[in-house]
């Protein structure tokens, strides 16, 4: 396995957010040449942007590869799903060998809503892999960040 990544293609990029009362809130992340960068902005009671930045080693860079291309989303389309509304809107875009794929749909509050989709097996794909890339983003930052040291 090589462990230089600044000449890898590989891409992933997911945003979810909204323009409300508070602002503009969203939540981000993005993977490229071996670093990820994540930033959550939620203006609600005064809360701020937060961002985080880390290098990923080959294996753990293999293993997000692994879910992207386990998923098949390269095969889905999205021009049957529900377009972005008042509610907000998810992106996900990904580089991955041959494929550049973007996707744009209104946001997903539940099973139900995918279910009741015009593309529902397309909308699984899309969700559960948005849910596997949330799991791991979020794991590795609660590994690699300590927003409450402990002595």
């Amino acid at each position: 396995m090589t462990t230089d990544l600044s000449a890898d293609p590989f891409y992933v990029r997911y945003y979810t957010g909204h323009q409300g009362q508070h602002g503009h809130e969203f939540l981000e992340f993005e993977y490229s040449n071996g670093r990820l960068r994540y930033a959550n902005n939620s203006n609600y009671r005064n809360d701020s942007l937060i961002r985080k930045e880390m290098y990923l080693s080959p294996l753990t860079v293999a293993e997000l590869k692994q879910i992207v291309s386990s998923s098949e989303i390269v095969k889905e389309d999205d021009k049957n799903w529900p377009k972005k509304n008042i509610v907000g809107k998810q992106e996900l875009e990904v580089k991955m060998g041959d494929y550049h794929i973007s996707f744009e749909t209104a946001k997903i509050g539940s099973l139900v809503d995918v279910q009741g989709s015009d593309d529902p097996d397309g909308m699984r794909v899309f969700y559960y892999l948005v849910q596997d890339l949330k799991i791991l983003v979020f794991s590795l930052i609660a590994l690699n960040f300590k927003i409450k040291p402990t002595h």
